[in-house]
């Protein structure tokens, strides 16, 4: 729907609401025409169901309103003398369509300017209290701070896995809802039942409300990745089926490149107009590297240099099935050994967990593999080489020319890999670039799927939505996304760029960290160091956590004391 379109809607609305509700306006002392002026009408009707007129703001933001809604009209019918039960549950199930049949009542309606407008029960005013906890909960969740978990390595060692991150929304302006039928604080499904959270229709065209600064060259940003099309819940044919932006998967990846850049990624490195980017210092960029060793890797060696993210091997004689449980249940994995009698033990960097070694009496000996790949930053692989029975480590670069089918825009006309890209230019809304055939394997992907236009080549002429077209002007500003673990991340080099309307919001501080997520609750271990620490800034991240206790202590012992004092008074 355009906004046009929602207009015209806003418009029927009032109308309606006009239509069913000005008997009861005049019957309250005001004039019926009140009740057909857009945005004054619902100013009056708080005023004679007597409800702030900050509710107003409610009303008007989406998602919220769909809570709010209900609760105007079941006040406006108490108002009015209506308070059963049964009068609640036919407005509310009705849509508010049964205030037309209230307002047919005449005489018999009586209004109460002075009723009681607290519940008269305990489940009354539980319910009301719930009410508006979630009304509070969804306005902040929806336009100023989200909470947010990173699940997987692509950001590692800057973000970790297990890191709960809390999403400003206000620095780069909410984004306007754009369902707006949609279950309040849920994302694309519903909990439990596992079924869709939201109509598809309408949609809102996208807006967002000022923000305090635009998206920076090294921002870490949250936003809804552009290429999602799988949902939580399938039906039995398992359709892939896309999803309205504002219901996409979120994504949490570093900014490399802004609207107006030229990126280009040689040897690893990310270019922007052919100049090297360079990076925050809590940056922590990693790569794959190849790891040779004569007499064996030690994991020891490893971990001591920070080193982790690697399987660990051990060989065990016999097992029963009583040690066989426990070790898997401890998160390792157990493979019948290839080379000779016993069986192979795979865990991860952690090893395997000596309380089960001893409990289970189990007699195991670590294997060293002779070549690892590795995942680390530069500066522990410059490390690793100096370090005494290592033999060679080897970064692992993708050649120029050759040519990676993962990599966007999937072209061999085009043939880049994850370490040799580019260049490419990210629009800025307004810019105009030529229709050349290199231009539309870059840029038909945006023009298509996000500026909605069916784009086509027919010999040496392009058509957009059928009409020949030698230029293109965009509608939205891009983005370039990729995470800090530059081999291990799924980012703007397999999917391209970000438009603007996908820009969720910004990572402001971790509210607590989790080590061995992904691993059964058993092996979770909470990582304090990093616990109500900042995400952006200079110098080593700091944690907050004791000066958050120790203010929780003071505010505690002061409201003590003040009740204290007050009882003595």
């Amino acid at each position: 729907m355009t906004w046009t379109h929602w207009l015209l809607l806003f418009l029927g609305i009032q109308l309606i609401h006009g239509a069913a509700t000005y008997p009861l306006y005049k019957k309250a002392g005001h004039a019926p025409w009140k009740a057909f002026l857009p945005l004054f009408n619902a100013w009056i009707l708080l005023k004679i169901i007597h409800r702030p007129s900050y509710w107003i703001v409610f009303l008007l933001l989406p998602v919220v309103n769909l809570i709010m809604l209900p609760v105007i009209w079941v006040e406006t019918i108490r108002a009015f003398s209506l308070t059963s039960r049964k009068d609640a549950w036919t407005v509310v199930l009705s849509l508010g369509f049964y205030l037309f049949v209230v307002s047919k009542k005449g005489d018999t309606l009586t209004y109460q300017p002075d009723r009681e407008k607290m519940p008269k029960t305990g489940a009354g005013e539980w319910l009301s209290s719930m009410v508006f906890a979630v009304v509070a909960a969804s306005v902040v969740h929806t336009y100023f701070l989200q909470p947010f978990v990173i699940p997987t390595g692509s950001l590692e060692r800057t973000l970790l896995i297990g890191d709960f991150l809390v999403v400003s929304k206000y620095h780069y302006g909410a984004r306007i809802p754009m369902t707006p039928l949609a279950a309040p604080m849920m994302h694309d499904s519903l909990p439990v039942i596992d079924k869709k959270s939201y109509l598809s229709s309408p949609q809102i065209p996208y807006l967002r409300l000022p923000g305090f600064a635009p998206v920076r060259r090294n921002d870490i940003v949250v936003f809804s990745w552009p290429q999602d099309t799988v949902r939580f819940f399938r039906d039995p044919s398992n359709i892939r089926i896309d999803k309205p932006v504002d219901k996409k998967s979120n994504y949490v990846k570093r900014c490399v490149g802004i609207p107006g850049d030229t990126l280009t990624i040689v040897d690893g490195r990310v270019m922007i107009n052919q100049v090297p980017l360079e990076y925050d210092d809590r940056a922590r960029l990693q790569h794959n590297y190849a790891v040779f060793a004569q007499q064996g890797i030690s994991a020891q060696k490893l971990k001591s240099q920070g080193i982790d993210g690697f399987n660990r091997t051990y060989s065990v004689a016999q097992l029963n099935q009583s040690q066989a449980d426990a070790i898997m249940r401890s998160g390792a994995s157990i493979y019948n050994n290839p080379q000779g009698d016993g069986y192979l033990i795979l865990t991860f960097d952690v090893g395997i967990d000596p309380q089960v070694v001893r409990q289970q009496g189990l007699v195991v000996t670590e294997l060293m593999d002779r070549e690892k790949w590795l995942t680390m930053t530069q500066e522990s692989a410059q490390i690793l080489r100096q370090t005494q029975g290592i033999d060679s480590v080897v970064q692992q670069i993708g050649g120029k020319g050759r040519y990676n089918p993962s990599i966007y825009p999937h072209s061999p006309v085009l043939p880049w890999n994850e370490d040799q890209y580019g260049p490419l230019y990210l629009p800025k809304a307004g810019d105009q670039i030529e229709l050349t055939p290199e231009n539309i394997l870059k840029y038909q992907e945006a023009i298509h799927a996000y500026e909605g236009h069916v784009i086509e080549q027919k010999g040496t002429e392009v058509l957009v939505d059928g009409q020949v077209q030698n230029q293109y002007t965009f509608q939205q500003s891009y983005y370039w996304m990729m995470g800090d673990n530059r081999h291990n991340s799924e980012d703007s080099r397999y999917w391209g760029m970000v438009p603007e309307d996908h820009i969720v919001g910004k990572p402001v501080f971790i509210w607590m960290s989790i080590d061995r997520f992904t691993q059964p609750i058993s092996q979770w271990k909470i990582r304090w160091d990093r616990v109500f620490t900042v995400v952006h800034g200079s110098g080593q991240p700091r944690s907050y956590f004791a000066y958050f206790i120790g203010a929780l202590l003071v505010y505690y012992a002061a409201n003590y004391f003040r009740k204290r004092k007050a009882k003595k008074a």
